[in-house]
């Protein structure tokens, strides 16, 4: 099992899951965070953190396309270990449904 960051996360990017991630699996986009399923070490404390409620475990149902997209843009996007600020308008976006057109496959800046 990993977890994972889903479709919540876009365009909200709440960063407090970094912060307390023990082995620094996280990897920044322009408008979302991933998750190195490789390198997660299944301790769930990210989970909890997230505003966006945007972090699951792989086991649920229907993840499977984000499971791939966590793999794929945590090789291809920068590491990141310290929380940054979330976007302005991120409260504007919590919990809005569809986001997914809204996905950017950019690098984010990293630490």
């Amino acid at each position: 099992m990993t977890y994972i960051v889903t479709e919540a996360c876009i365009k909200c990017k709440y960063m407090d899951c970094v912060e307390v991630c023990p082995v620094d699996c996280f990897y920044e986009g322009e408008n979302m965070l991933v998750i190195n399923p490789n390198e997660c070490i299944d301790c769930g404390v990210c989970e909890p953190e997230c505003p966006a409620e945007a972090i699951l475990p792989d086991t649920e149902d229907g993840l499977e396309e984000w499971l791939e997209l966590n793999t794929k843009y945590s090789e291809e996007w920068p590491n990141i270990t310290t929380k940054g600020d979330a976007p302005a308008d991120a409260e504007e976006w919590k919990g809005v449904p569809g986001k997914m057109k809204h996905f950017s496959a950019a690098p984010g800046k990293g630490d």
